[in-house]
């Protein structure tokens, strides 16, 4: 185990050769079978939203932390493989963050919430997963496309690519959490977003409840959840 000066951080994670060479090898993988951005961006990006959800929430410093780390590495196991990559993810973080001395006890933390943020069988079950879960699911953002061709988008590009604006607003007093979209619907009509998305954002308004806090969605001025 490497030795550290203090708690393991963010900027640690960051800094990390391991950590970025699979995110750089997961982003390239999904480029290649035509997955939308899942690189330094889209982790930074969740990280920061994770952290901020913990933190206007009222938890300590640490877990909001913890949240930010795990937002930031969620996807890491892209760069075996596409299926089951929140398993990969949780199983490529225990030797990262061994490595670089995190507690054993913030490490299993950590793999719960990376193990769990796939809708297809993740479950929330605390908050950090609960955070990582709703930070990575608000990123829906036409920067994510990588497809130069709109006439051959499928319905996933299509969607992220009408998404002009995404903002997830937390209200500490009411612990109400809302997603704000603003969807071009020349390019994409909101019906679609719900096609692909519902499954997300009934798992968000689980990860919301372990928060004890309420998930809410708003696409063009209208809450629609």
């Amino acid at each position: 185990m490497a030795e550290t000066a203090g708690p393991v951080t963010l900027e640690t994670i960051q800094h990390d050769p391991h950590i970025l060479a699979y995110m750089e090898m997961g982003d390239d993988y999904l480029g290649a079978i035509g997955y939308t951005e899942h690189g330094l961006r889209h982790g930074n990006l969740v990280a920061h939203i994770a952290h901020n959800i913990l933190s206007r929430l009222g938890y300590d410093e640490r877990t909001a932390e913890l949240g930010a780390i795990a937002g930031f590495i969620h996807d890491i196991g892209n760069c075996i493989g596409r299926e089951m990559h929140g398993i990969s993810s949780a199983l490529l973080a225990k030797d990262a963050l061994y490595h670089l001395g995190m507690d054993a006890h913030e490490t299993a933390r950590v793999m719960n919430a990376l193990g769990n943020h796939e809708e297809e069988f993740g479950a929330p079950a605390n908050p950090i997963g609960a955070a990582t879960i709703i930070a990575d699911k608000s990123d829906v953002h036409h920067t994510r496309v990588r497809n130069p061709d709109p006439s051959t988008f499928d319905i996933h590009d299509r969607v992220n690519y009408a998404a002009k604006r995404s903002f997830l607003r937390v209200d500490s007093e009411t612990r109400l959490l809302t997603l704000e979209i603003d969807i071009d619907t020349e390019i994409s009509q909101v019906m679609e977003y719900f096609e692909i998305f519902l499954s997300r954002m009934q798992m968000c308004r689980k990860a919301a409840s372990v928060l004890d806090a309420t998930f809410s969605l708003v696409i063009n001025g209208s809450r629609l959840l």
